[in-house]
């Protein structure tokens, strides 16, 4: 198998060096020639080289300066740069060293210097990226793991609940979806990324977590429930709280397992703050509950439960639309609409099968 060539940048203002240069490392390497520090930079972020030969004596830009701007814009991303240069002071040595470049080659240069420097920084260079690799996919398998044992606790109130299994299901797809329609909101850009959305979906299905905590009597009653045991019902967001901010101390703070917290808690406090258990209201709820608490009122209208049959979907949209402002934060709603007309196609699929055919 071909052996890969590794790319070399060689930014220098004289075009002998340069010759010289290409003469050296041509054989071995794919070398690409900039004269200045703006095509530098220009180059590196478009061809991502391997490693930088960057001159420091240039006109308008010298190579200090290059090196700090390509620091700047994050363009290097763990690419060697060796500065070259007729300067042999320590002070410019210093300076080089001191802007993050990892080697100094003073003119003129020894052709077999210059290839054995190359080459030793290449291959620390592979080896970190290979190291790299390695975390990443370790990284991977442990989050994969993580969201398996996450998606399986949450099953855990499917089994207390008969509810519970196809809603916790549904809900996860509307958290999801309403997500994904708040991240085209300015005011959610930088708070809801890909990375979040990802992780509240996952967590999604331990919303309910708490009702593992809630006796069967209450929990499985085959109609509405009396004021003390409503009272015992609410408990179950600071239930389901408690437990997931434990499992967050256990793993550092996790980003996935916090969200879930929050969801859990937050789902059933309202946007003018009558909702419980701790009254919070507006942006003092997490952007995580805010969404769940549309998703669950939709799901929980339009399904079938022992005590009521179950909304048309244009109903129950019409009661979520009620809610604005109210229980429901307005831009959520607003992104709940744009989703909307999806949900009766997308519900045919994860019906209950208890339940009646919900038609639009």
């Amino acid at each position: 198998m071909e052996r890969i060539r590794l790319k070399i940048l060689v930014v220098d203002d004289t075009k002998t060096n340069i010759e010289v240069l290409e003469g050296i490392l041509s054989k071995d390497y794919d070398v690409c020639v900039a004269l200045n520090g703006k095509k530098a930079i220009e180059l590196t972020e478009k061809i991502k080289p391997d490693l930088i030969l960057l001159d420091v004596m240039m006109p308008e830009m010298d190579g200090y300066e290059t090196l700090r701007i390509m620091r700047e814009k994050g363009i290097l991303q763990g690419i060697p740069v060796i500065f070259l240069t007729a300067k042999a002071d320590s002070m410019s040595e210093q300076t080089g060293l001191n802007l993050g470049a990892v080697d100094y080659i003073t003119k003129p240069f020894s052709p077999e210097l210059v290839k054995l420097r190359i080459k030793n920084q290449l291959q620390l260079k592979l080896q970190r990226d290979h190291l790299h690799e390695l975390v990443d996919e370790k990284t991977a398998d442990l989050r994969r793991t993580l969201k398996v044992m996450l998606t399986s606790l949450g099953s855990l109130a499917e089994y207390r609940d008969p509810e519970t299994g196809e809603h916790i299901k549904r809900t996860q797809i509307i958290v999801q979806l309403v997500a994904e329609e708040l991240q085209k909101n300015p005011k959610f850009a930088q708070t809801i990324t890909n990375e979040y959305i990802e992780n509240l979906a996952t967590a999604a299905p331990l919303h309910d977590i708490g009702k593992v905590g809630i006796h069967d009597g209450i929990l499985r009653k085959p109609g509405s429930l009396t004021h003390d045991e409503r009272q015992i019902m609410m408990q179950h967001p600071q239930m389901g709280y408690d437990v997931l901010l434990e499992a967050t101390k256990e793993l550092h703070d996790n980003e996935m397992v916090r969200i879930a917290a929050d969801m859990a808690l937050g789902h059933h406090e309202y946007w003018n703050g009558e909702g419980y258990p701790n009254h919070k209201k507006e942006d003092d709820i997490p952007i995580g509950a805010r969404i769940m608490a549309v998703a669950d009122v939709y799901d929980a209208l339009v399904s079938k439960r022992p005590y009521k049959d179950p909304y048309p979907h244009k109903v129950a949209v019409r009661e979520i639309i009620k809610g604005r402002g109210t229980q429901f934060d307005p831009d959520v709603v607003d992104a709940f609409l744009a989703i909307a007309p999806r949900l009766p196609e997308i519900y045919e699929q994860f019906k209950d099968n208890s339940s009646e055919e919900n038609k639009a």
